[in-house]
Parts: C-alpha cells; sequence; structure tokens
C-alpha cells in the first residue's frame, strides 16, 4: 500500500497523440509524438500488438508526466501512457470526450 501523499507525487495528465510510428526492430514498441498543451514530448510504448501507428493520430490518452526520462532500444521516452490489460493485450485510457491536451488528472 501507498500513502495518500504518495500517490499525489504522480503527475497523470492528458495528451494528444499528434504522430505515431513503429520502432525498427521492435516487435511490440511505437513511437509516440505527444501534445500536452504546453510542450511536446516523444514517448516509446509497448502497444503495437494491439495498435495500428496511424489509427493513432488525434486520439487522447493518459500520460505519466513527471516521471525520470528512460532509454528504450537506443530511443529516449519522456513519460509513459496508461492502459488497461485483457486477453487481447493493452488498452489505452483516455478520456470519453475532448479534452484540451495538457488537462490534469484529479
Amino acid at each position: 500500500m501507498i500513502t495518500y501523499d504518495d500517490f499525489k507525487k504522480v503527475e497523470l495528465k492528458i495528451a494528444r497523440i499528434t504522430e505515431a510510428e513503429e520502432v525498427a526492430g521492435a516487435e511490440k514498441l511505437l513511437k509516440l509524438q505527444i501534445d500536452l498543451g504546453s510542450e511536446k514530448r516523444q514517448i516509446v510504448a509497448g502497444i503495437k500488438k494491439s495498435y495500428q501507428a496511424r489509427s493513432l493520430i488525434g486520439r487522447e490518452i493518459v500520460v505519466v508526466v513527471n516521471l525520470e526520462p528512460r532509454m528504450v532500444m537506443g530511443i529516449e521516452s519522456n513519460g509513459m501512457l496508461l492502459a488497461a490489460s485483457d486477453d487481447t493485450g493493452p488498452v489505452l485510457l483516455g478520456p470519453d470526450k475532448d479534452v484540451p491536451p495538457g488537462s490534469g488528472i484529479k
């Protein structure tokens, strides 16, 4: 169990995917360019088996924005998207209606 104060440290925001492409040589990874309203970032996500890159453009997702950057197959990832998981693989989480990129999750 974590405390409420620990949970408050996690910064979640809405991002809009502006570009998406496969990572060469990776069977699960997609490289995403995202818009967080006040800034643009790149993240790498293991969702390739469940989503085609071109179908993600314009989609809104929930992203953890205060993680330290991490190198994934030589590509810097600056955040982590949130997804559920079922028998078919990851299922992206997002708002049920359009909200501005950068909107906070409360």
